[in-house]
């Protein structure tokens, strides 16, 4: 595969991974030995993947690409920190990057987290557990004041803010959108198909 250059052409290549995993017909591709050994000296990937860190979410995999495919940043529920956004700077300035896909899922173990604390039922007892729930507090208090209060209901929005987040935060993310040089795509992803459908596509997607 030559590498995509283009926003449109990283989210056709992620699109088809995802198609092949679903099916049950990945092609595995960039992963033997001596791929891998082209890879010492340089990493060129074609799209950045933020996502939850949940362990049925392994990106190479569900996107059928291989090493040096995907600049992956995870944390559980992806949430937006300075670490984070710092990550998606390195791969849009300096790996040049076309494309950022915000990934969220049916099931999502933080959601769940943040709406137990809403109701007052969250037992966890680490600190920073507490300060990662206290992120998407806001998104979850202000879909249960318009009546939603499911949990995959909520990640969608949570998916929507997050992707709202980050370009508000890091003026270069917002100026290469509107460059015309990078998409920003928030997405669901389903435990039991598989499948990776678009939320919210932001930049020159045509």
């Amino acid at each position: 595969m030559n590498r995509p250059e283009t926003p449109s052409q990283a989210w056709q290549a992620i699109l088809a991974g995802n198609n092949r995993f679903v099916a049950g017909d990945p092609a595995h591709p960039r992963q033997d030995a001596d791929h891998r050994a082209t890879m010492v000296g340089d990493q060129r990937p074609f799209a950045a993947l933020f996502g939850c860190s949940d362990s049925r979410l392994s990106a190479e995999i569900i996107f059928d690409v291989g090493l040096g495919d995907l600049f992956v940043v995870r944390n559980a529920g992806q949430v937006i920190a300075e670490t984070i956004l710092g990550s998606l700077e390195y791969a849009v300035e300096v790996l040049q990057v076309p494309l950022i896909l915000v990934l969220g899922h049916d099931q999502c173990g933080a959601i769940k987290a943040t709406i137990d604390s809403t109701e007052g039922k969250l037992k966890a007892e680490g600190t920073f557990i507490h300060n990662l729930v206290s992120r998407i507090t806001e998104t979850v208090e202000q879909a249960q004041a318009h009546g939603i209060s499911g949990i995959d209901e909520i990640t969608l929005l949570h998916v929507q803010d997050t992707v709202n987040e980050l370009i508000a935060r890091s003026e270069l993310i917002q100026n290469r959108i509107e460059s015309g040089k990078l998409a920003v795509v928030g997405a669901k992803y389903e435990l039991s198909l598989g499948a990776v459908t678009p939320v919210q596509m932001l930049g020159n997607l045509n």
